[in-house]
């Protein structure tokens, strides 16, 4: 039997070609479009204790019924000093994105014990991709590390060598991955504001703005990581993150319920 060769404008041509390149633009798919993924920032939230995150579990747990929901868990206190000690022996960033993306992950794994009797599970950043929808078909819901698993292959950043892709990053590109319908990072603020409301009284709050827009300004702080700018700026699918105050009850599910609540980053 001879072999039958299935056409492909891919075959035979470099796939670093910048004309190939553009002429794969088409429509994307999500995967899964009812999802929202919930992002609880290590240092604003865990750090804090049971006061701050039992509250906002059991408003987790509330809203699953009607909003289905997974949660990315970020690093606190603990990788700030273990990237010290890294900066201090001369680590490089890829070392470095290794060592913090553990304090994440034991960050998860607290929380999902906390969720478990709810039904939610955890799940390990390389099998996310192959066994979530499997999961929330099962399950209620899941945890994962909100640190994206690149690892020693972490991107070197433009400045010094802190890796710049943390959990505000890797639940974003969740989001994308699966096109959720929501992606909110819970902050201990209320949102973005022109400096930091901690310190400057006369900080303005910003309620609405595109990733350019905000790029343009440089400010001086930011409550999310600045490399998740530059990935909405070339979403296909996740166009929008919600920062909003966690430590509000209530807040989450008024930003579930698609209300006007903290600030909205979009394309």
């Amino acid at each position: 039997m001879s072999a039958h060769h299935v056409p492909s404008p891919l075959m035979r041509e470099s796939l670093v070609d910048k004309n190939l390149i553009a002429g794969t633009e088409s429509p994307v798919r999500a995967i899964l479009p009812n999802l929202n993924v919930i992002q609880i920032g290590g240092l604003s939230i865990m750090d804090r204790g049971k006061t701050a995150l039992l509250p906002l579990l059991d408003e987790i747990v509330a809203n699953q019924a009607k909003h289905q929901q997974v949660i990315g868990v970020g690093s606190g206190i603990r990788s700030r000093h273990i990237l010290s000690v890294g900066l201090d022996l001369g680590l490089p960033t890829g070392a470095l994105a290794t060592l913090t993306a553990k304090d994440a992950a034991q960050n998860a794994y607290m929380v999902s014990c906390l969720l478990a009797q709810h039904g939610f599970v955890y799940l390990e950043a390389p099998f996310i991709v192959q066994l979530l929808p499997a999961m929330l078909a099962a399950a209620r819901g899941a945890v994962f590390n909100g640190i994206p698993p690149y690892a020693l292959w972490e991107h070197p950043p433009a400045v010094g060598k802190l890796p710049p892709n943390g959990s505000d990053a890797g639940s974003y590109l969740i989001g994308e991955a699966f096109g959720a319908r929501k992606i909110i990072l819970l902050k201990d603020v209320d949102g973005l504001y022109t400096a930091d409301p901690k310190t400057n009284p006369d900080a303005t709050f910003i309620p609405d703005i595109s990733a350019a827009d905000l790029i343009a300004m440089h400010l001086p702080t930011l409550p999310i990581e600045p490399v998740v700018l530059e990935l909405l700026m070339r979403a296909k699918l996740a166009h929008s993150i919600n920062i909003v105050n966690g430590l509000v009850p209530g807040n989450l599910t008024r930003a579930l319920e698609g209300e006007p609540v903290g600030s909205v980053i979009h394309r």
